[in-house]
């Protein structure tokens, strides 16, 4: 340690003697020179990043160290018969030890070019991007199109698009910048991110007709149709027909999960029978939706609908419209719901999805308290796949998610969005009953004989002042949920 304090008081000691005067430029350069010696010799214990800049600071050339080496005590030291051998490997024990920025430096620094497209090839593979390219850089043309087609190899196509871009190999690879055009649509349809990918596309015919298949593809034919009647696509089957027959193939479906209704709410009188059937259901599913919003840093979107599912019926609550029209009645039926304890209710993050009304609907009380929360997504420790990926694990299929960021402002909501929405809260009551039913729960949780379910309820109750009949309410017995009801 107190060697390389030494080093790096050294060396700006040296660097203040070149500013100094410029006649002592030639011997703080020696000087520095012999410093470097010490290091790549050994005699010094430093930091690696110190003999890269000293190298830089006095701009230290393999003659100059050739020279001073010849002159000084070490030229009997056979060491530095051949400086370039000696530097070579000192750069090569940094490349031994994965130091890969710094061996580049330095190979750079003093325009060795020996290594080659394997150590290029080491570099990728331990994902040192930027000092592969800045080796390539230094290597020319040759270097950056084996660089440019590792990438593509490897299927980074962003990465290979910028080399091209910054160096000019256009004519070299032609195809690298539409293939990582349609990569970013890829990725943006597999976030369900379709009308950014369609910005993204800009009209471009060729991109337009990829953003057709990639939605022909997750079975979002809906799309299909809205982008080919937009664009005037021909040569592309008409979606609609076949759209049930390919969901009902790939995913879940609402008759699957025994659903035979979906409400929608949007007035008082709705409002009221949904509420009575709600709070005389054991388990409910709940989840939200609200219109995306891209522009980096703005607010998220004031939440839209909210579904409540039980057995057999979906309740979607037009939030927007009721809390415009009813508030206070809509405040009064949600606590009701949400705050009894005799109702189970089941969401997946839904701790997220709670903070989001909140911060929407922030005068109604009905978001700041719950009772008899279980969030499905606790019990289990891999949540890879989201709820989608659950619903497969547990229940052989997963959900269309195709539509999850569409407009949920739009009235009315398409059939494909109210079957979406109640899909997502009709779940949650298929797992948690398969979860419950003891001659399944073995073989759905991976070998576990069981999950205590009831240890993985919460509630947040952070109202001190009750009123009575609140109190009476949550001293009653938590819901039973027989085998038979599930």
């Amino acid at each position: 340690m107190l060697l390389q304090l030494y080093s790096y008081t050294f060396l700006k000691n040296v660097m203040f003697m070149t500013a100094a005067t410029t006649g002592d430029s030639l011997e703080a350069k020696i000087i520095a020179v012999r410093l470097f010696l010490d290091i790549v010799e050994g005699s010094i214990d430093h930091d690696e990043r110190i003999a890269v800049k000293i190298l830089e600071v006095f701009d230290i050339k393999l003659t100059d160290i050739e020279k001073v080496a010849s002159q000084s005590k070490a030229k009997n030291d056979r060491r530095f018969h051949n400086v370039k051998a000696f530097l070579e490997q000192y750069i090569f024990g940094f490349i031994e030890s994965e130091s890969y920025m710094t061996a580049v430096n330095l190979l750079e620094h003093f325009s060795i070019r020996q290594s080659g497209e394997s150590f290029l090839v080491k570099m990728i593979e331990k994902k040192q991007f930027r000092a592969a390219e800045k080796w390539a850089t230094f290597m020319g043309k040759p270097m950056l199109s084996m660089l440019v087609q590792e990438y593509v190899d490897r299927n980074k196509l962003k990465n290979a698009y910028l080399i091209v871009k910054k160096n000019n190999l256009q004519q070299e690879f032609p195809d690298v910048h539409h293939k990582y055009k349609e990569s970013a649509l890829k990725k943006l349809a597999e976030k369900a991110c379709w009308d950014v990918a369609e910005a993204k596309a800009n009209g471009d015919r060729q991109l337009v007709d990829y953003l057709v298949y990639l939605a022909m593809e997750a079975g979002y034919l809906e799309k299909v149709d809205e982008l080919c009647n937009r664009y005037s696509l021909e040569g592309f089957p008409k979606a609609q027909e076949h759209e049930a027959i390919f969901l009902q193939h790939c995913f879940l479906n609402l008759n699957e999960l025994g659903v035979e209704d979906i409400i929608w709410v949007d007035e008082l009188n709705g409002l009221g029978k949904a509420t009575c059937h709600i709070e005389g259901s054991k388990v409910v599913g709940l989840d939200c939706e609200w219109k995306p919003n891209y522009v980096k840093g703005s607010k998220p979107n004031k939440v839209s609908i909210m579904q409540i599912a039980s057995d057999k019926k979906v309740f979607i609550l037009d939030l927007i419209k009721l809390y415009n029209d009813v508030p206070d009645v809509l405040d009064n039926c949600l606590t009701h719901i949400l705050r009894s304890p005799r109702i189970l209710k089941l969401g997946y993050n839904f701790h997220c999805d709670v903070k989001q009304l909140a911060q929407s609907y922030g005068d109604l009380e009905c978001f700041k308290c719950y009772n008899m929360l279980l969030d499905i997504q606790s019990m289990f420790e891999d949540p890879r796949g989201g709820l989608s990926g659950l619903a497969e694990k547990i229940l052989g299929a997963g959900l269309n998610k195709t539509r999850r960021n569409s407009n949920w402002e739009q009235r009315p909501l398409s059939q494909n969005q109210l079957e979406y929405a109640a899909l997502d809260a009709a779940v949650l009551i298929q797992i948690f009953y398969r979860v419950f039913d003891h001659s399944h729960a073995a073989d759905a949780l991976d070998g576990h004989n069981k999950i205590e379910w009831k240890s993985y309820i919460v509630s947040h109750m952070d109202n001190p002042r009750k009123s009575r009949k609140e109190s009476r309410l949550r001293k009653e017995p938590e819901p039973e949920v027989k085998d038979n009801e599930a």
